[in-house]
């Protein structure tokens, strides 16, 4: 999975750690049902916001909620997942990005899709999560034309970005799309004077998704010669790291004109998760983990000393064999490290590493965006 928004297990209050995960699988599984299980991979942090924000505006009730069965990455335990419009929105938003992101890979060069046996089926897919996005949009009156315009504009937007061109101009695609999809949330929800503030709200989302992916690939970038807008254009880090706070706080802004039924999950998503991610993708680190805040910038995923060791190097699908075992164990997600599939490269976690340094969570109760407990400005 991929996104910026990744909240910590330890600090979610347990209600609001419950509704995340709801969401989270609800879009899983929409994306099963509706696009079959080749579908799931499109799944993504990011996207789940959508779903959240329509539940937050229209408040939740029975219907947005069924009953799973068992799941191995829930260990093999059922739960009540979110359904509905919002859930069918975040599918028809992750697919176009999901598609966006293989695209993306294949052009940098980067990544198992840039290889040349798999470019050709990855192109394929990309084709069929643009069009499945599409069916699932047009059922709720979204056009995902918007996202597959600006994505395939992206392209254009690069190319043409030199030294002295503003970040904002290059990140201006991926504002456009995801302002286009905060928008909906507000029609969805039947909230019209929403669509305004979550536009903007959308907006500024974009430019910080696009900045903290920048900044994360900035040493792999540079060492594959991939693009990276940071280089492109000559920004520094501090440049990027203004824009990125600039944004966390007019999302914060924008949140005060939306009027939600339930805004606690979504105000600590986009409110207090975003700031958290960008002090991650800068250099700070977890309390749960060694070291501290003021570490090397644009490095904050590497793992110290012999966690880097490698393994033994698989073929194409020796490794997809080890990576569905991962996935079935729950080894991907549960485990503190995993070796690579296919590069036996030693990896953390999806959930190994967090970032609770305050706890203002859990004395909220449902998230300290409706207290004064961290002297916040949202």
């Amino acid at each position: 999975m991929f996104g910026i928004v990744r909240p910590c297990r330890h600090r979610l209050p347990e209600r609001l750690a419950m509704e995340w995960a709801a969401h989270l699988c609800g879009l899983c599984l929409v994306l099963r049902d509706e696009h079959g299980q080749l579908a799931r991979p499109a799944t993504n942090y990011d996207g789940l916001v959508i779903s959240v924000l329509v539940e937050a505006q229209a408040g939740r009730t029975e219907s947005r909620r069924r009953t799973a069965g068992r799941c191995p990455l829930r260990a093999m335990r059922t739960a009540l997942v979110a359904t509905g419009e919002g859930a069918r929105l975040a599918a028809a938003v992750s697919l176009v990005l999901a598609s966006a992101k293989l695209r993306d890979h294949m052009a940098d060069g980067d990544g198992l899709p840039a290889r040349r046996p798999v470019a050709a089926a990855a192109r394929s897919v990309a084709r069929r999560w643009d069009r499945a996005g599409a069916v699932t949009g047009s059922g709720l009156g979204f056009d995902t034309a918007v996202l597959v315009e600006a994505a395939g504009r992206q392209t254009a937007v690069e190319a043409a970005a030199g030294p002295g061109t503003s970040l904002p101009t290059v990140t201006e695609p991926t504002e456009t799309a995801t302002a286009a999809a905060f928008a909906h949330t507000a029609v969805l929800a039947g909230r019209p004077a929403n669509r305004a503030p979550l536009e903007e709200a959308g907006r500024l989302f974009g430019r910080l998704a696009h900045l903290l992916d920048a900044v994360e690939d900035l040493d792999a970038d540079a060492a594959a010669g991939a693009w990276n807008p940071l280089t492109a254009t000559g920004a520094s880090l501090e440049e990027a790291r203004r824009l990125c706070d600039d944004a966390v706080h007019g999302i914060r802004l924008a949140l005060r004109e939306v009027e939600f039924t339930d805004g606690a999950l979504a105000r600590l998503l986009l409110a207090h998760e975003l700031r958290r991610s960008v002090d991650r993708v800068f250099g700070a680190s977890c309390a749960h983990h060694p070291g501290g805040p003021g570490g090397p910038v644009g490095s904050p995923w590497r793992t110290p000393g012999p966690a880097r060791r490698q393994g033994p190097r698989r073929g194409l699908l020796a490794g997809c064999a080890v990576f569905a075992g991962l996935c079935c164990t729950c080894r991907l997600c549960c485990q503190e490290h995993y070796d690579d599939p296919w590069s036996g490269e030693r990896r953390e976690g999806w959930c190994s590493r967090c970032d609770c340094d305050c706890g203002c969570g859990d004395s909220c109760g449902d998230g300290c965006c409706d207290c004064d407990c961290c002297g916040c400005d949202c």
